[in-house]
């Protein structure tokens, strides 16, 4: 119980810490892409900014709207977090480094991520607010629509993996990473990533221009940085599956199992993880400060008139090669 209870905060609390400082890599990105500083004065370098970011929140008044369902709007934050968190449970960090070495780990990240619209519906609906409700009615549409899309493709990975276990999905990677051999299935994956994520060019659950702020417009303090956080965290989960998917996870790269009988990989293999992982969190911050925002019409015709068929003619296409030549 007590080693199990360790390990979970092995887990949650560098999550917490990283989750903070990606905010600030973030603001230190963009700057340097728009010719100016970014945070510089709160510690060295900006470097405890997220600090003061976070007690600023944690320390502001959390207003309750008069007419809000209280118990659905106070629950919604919450719920958002604790399914950011439990996702953390069946990614391996090595092998045999993992929390919940189960075999059916995609399924898992699946049904939790799917889970994950009910929180922005209820905080929608629960401010009974036209601008928080119709953020999340748009956020819930493309939340649905994106699964659709990562679904088949996570599907032609499976298939070429052979099993549904996040540690076989890295080992089937061996000798040849998943981005080599399945390249249009990746750059599909990680745009659906984006629109699942409600990140720029695909962030219209919060278009400051017609919602104000989306389904959190009428969350404050301590409610809004719950919403924040898992915001980011789901961020950092999905370039996470995006490197154990199709970049090999912690293998290094020169290949092979050798690693693992090395008395180092149990250092390596996490750092080899969380550079891929910090490779996708710097392109989901490179795409925001590259494009404008899509108009709605034209996200929807990007999955339903391409992205669709072309996940499912791909998933096809990989499953009958591997039955004609596995």
């Amino acid at each position: 119980m007590i080693e199990n209870f360790i390990k979970i905060l092995l887990i949650v609390v560098p999550l917490l810490i990283a989750v903070a400082y990606v905010t600030l890599a973030e603001r230190k990105i963009m700057a340097s892409m728009q010719l100016r500083k970014g945070p510089n004065v709160v510690g060295f370098a900006g470097l405890l900014q997220p600090l003061a970011d976070g007690l600023k929140l944690f320390s502001k008044e959390t207003i309750l709207p008069t007419h809000a369902n209280l118990t659905v709007y106070i629950f919604a934050p919450i719920l958002s977090l604790i399914l950011a968190l439990i996702a953390w449970a069946v990614i391996p960090y090595g092998f045999g480094n993992v929390l919940a070495d189960i075999n059916l780990g995609v399924l898992y990240l699946m049904a939790v991520s799917s889970i994950s619209v009910y929180a922005i519906l209820m905080a929608g609906w629960a401010s009974n607010s036209k601008y928080a409700f119709f953020g999340a009615v748009r956020a819930a549409a493309q939340m649905i629509s994106y699964e659709v899309s990562i679904g088949l493709i996570m599907l032609a990975c499976l298939a070429s993996a052979g099993s549904l276990n996040l540690t076989m999905i890295v080992l089937a990677q061996e000798n040849c990473w998943f981005f080599v051999c399945l390249f249009p299935a990746t750059i599909m994956y990680f745009v659906s990533a984006l629109a699942e994520t409600n990140r720029a060019p695909f962030d219209h659950a919060e278009g400051e221009s017609e919602l104000v702020s989306g389904f959190n417009t009428e969350y404050s303090g301590m409610t809004f940085a719950l919403f924040f956080l898992a915001e980011y965290a789901h961020i950092i989960i999905m370039s996470l599956i995006t490197a154990l998917l199709f970049l090999g996870g912690w293998l290094p790269f020169s290949f092979g199992f050798e690693s693992l009988i090395n008395p180092l990989c149990w250092v390596a293999a996490p750092i080899n993880l969380a550079l891929k992982t910090c490779f996708f969190v710097f392109l989901f911050v490179w795409v925001r400060a590259s494009f404008p925002r899509m108009r709605y019409d034209a996200l929807m015709q990007l999955l339903w008139k391409s992205y669709l068929p072309i996940s499912l003619g791909f998933l096809i296409f990989v499953t009958s090669t591997l039955f004609v030549f596995g």
